[in-house]
């Protein structure tokens, strides 16, 4: 039974018959990104499992619920019926919603549930009835990562196979295959050494109901790639994105090596990004091709200006670490200015220029990457855009030049990314109207986010000294 046949409990029920299934597995995702499950043996599934849902207790989970309110469910969607490929059991996964127990209503705070909303508000303004994701999820796979944090001691320390710093490594042999700093992009084996690891991953991903479009080595040494998925709609996309985290994290952890979407692991070399493709359409036709710049309609122009009007905050849900911003620093083809631009991977956004056909029009959003909730950041692009295509937004002029190479003078004229979590978080608590339209976001959902990554995340950071402070004050 494909994808497209599972549209009721009916049909879930009847894969899970099928897949003979000992074991059922519910994930969902919790307020910052990660997978969350809970596995039952497969003769509890009925048509009230999907009514009820499982309880589960909402105070341990990072961001949701307090101790004394603690009760929540979780209700599997049967369209996402998959066979799990890591469990030694046959076992069927569902994704579910998050619900409260009490009110029977889906639960605020649930990312799922606001991708949701922000589709039902794409549907609701007229402009368009979907949205189409395409994210470029990058990752490192590494053969070691150590870290430590005590009071008086802190550490971290990654190994591959192939980075450049191993050239001289005592290896019986040093064969020597390995990508020097920023030299990784699209060599052949031997150099990527991981491509039969990403063949297996693409694989598994086929299997699952990912469309692929290809896989590579990418820039950076020390084992970084990625793999291409085909664009589908918004909430489709967003689960598709955890299931690509899922199997590329397992396939890495089954050949004894560990993968990584922090987007900046390695210092003097490229980092991790999640360049994200958007369109919009309207009754089965694309509504970002026309006659203006590179070919885009000036539906899309304006929403690129929405995008770039509230890029600063926007950032803080497309990068949502404090690693993210290490990233996003000049000479590493990351983009650090709000511009756009056609075929310029130095702008925030691009306007890709390969096929000519009109479906195939669309912006690509290059400041992403893979630390975010793929739930809250498409559903908070949508939203920038689609203020921007409200109020008629002018993008103003695309920048053709390249960014990095501007002279002072011309780069002081173009906005810049936030430099760190905190200016993103502050940008998001002045300039977030335009996300709580519809009810998309909350004022509760942006608080509680922007809370908890100052408490826990950036103060922290902010409170402890680095082995750098070590070598430039230790002796001052």
């Amino acid at each position: 039974m494909s994808k497209k046949e599972i549209t009721n409990v009916k049909d879930a029920i009847a894969f899970v018959k099928k897949a003979e299934a000992k074991l059922i597995d519910l994930k969902f995702t919790d307020f910052f990104g990660k997978w969350q499950h809970v596995t039952i043996p497969a003769h509890r599934v009925d048509e009230a499992l999907f009514e009820e849902g499982l309880g589960f207790d909402g105070s341990s989970l990072r961001g949701w619920q307090p101790i004394n309110a603690s009760d929540m469910q979780v209700r599997p969607d049967p369209s996402t019926a998959r066979v799990d490929p890591f469990m030694i059991e046959p076992t069927v996964s569902f994704i579910g919603n998050v619900f409260d127990p009490i009110t029977g209503q889906p639960y605020s705070r649930d990312p799922r549930y606001i991708t949701q909303k922000a589709l039902k508000y794409v549907q609701r303004t007229g402009i368009a009835d979907n949205a189409y994701f395409g994210p470029e999820a990058e990752f490192f796979i590494f053969d070691d990562i150590r870290y430590d944090l005590q009071p008086q001691t802190s550490f971290f320390a990654v190994d591959s196979g192939e980075g450049a710093w191993n050239t001289g490594r005592d290896e019986r042999p040093n064969l020597g295959y390995k990508p020097d700093f920023k030299g990784g992009y699209f060599p052949v084996p031997p150099y990527d050494s991981q491509a039969n690891l990403r063949n297996e991953m693409l694989l598994l991903m086929e299997k699952v109901g990912i469309t692929t479009d290809l896989h590579h080595h990418e820039v950076a040494t020390g084992g970084q790639g990625e793999i291409g998925m085909y664009v589908d709609e918004m909430l489709p996309m967003a689960d598709k994105l955890q299931w690509y985290r899922y199997i590329v994290r397992n396939v890495a952890r089954r050949h004894n090596k560990v993968a990584t979407f922090m987007p900046k692991p390695l210092y003097g070399d490229n980092g991790s990004g999640m360049h994200t493709h958007v369109s919009l359409w309207k009754d089965g036709e694309p509504l970002f091709a026309g006659d203006k710049y590179a070919g885009l309609s000036q539906l899309a122009l304006h929403f690129i200006a929405g995008i770039l009007e509230h890029g600063k905050s926007l950032i803080a849900l497309t990068n949502t670490t404090t690693n993210s911003y290490k990233r996003l620093v000049p000479g590493y083809e990351a983009p650090v200015k709000l511009a756009y631009s056609s075929r310029n991977r130095s702008a925030a956004i691009r306007i890709p220029m390969y096929a000519s056909s009109p479906k195939s029009k669309r912006i690509e959003f290059r400041t992403p990457d893979s630390t975010c909730n793929g739930y809250l950041a498409f559903a908070a692009i949508v939203m920038a855009g689609l203020d921007g295509i409200e109020r008629q937004l002018d993008p103003g002029a695309p920048m053709d030049k390249d960014i990095y190479n501007l002279p002072p003078e011309e780069l002081d004229q173009i906005p810049s990314a936030p430099a760190s979590l905190d200016e993103a978080l502050a940008s998001l608590e002045e300039d977030h109207d335009y996300l709580l339209k519809g009810d998309v976001f909350t004022e509760d959902v942006l608080e509680t986010f922007i809370t908890y990554k100052y408490e826990n995340e950036i103060v922290p950071t902010q409170l402890r000294p680095t082995p750098l402070e070590y070598k430039l004050y230790f002796d001052i």
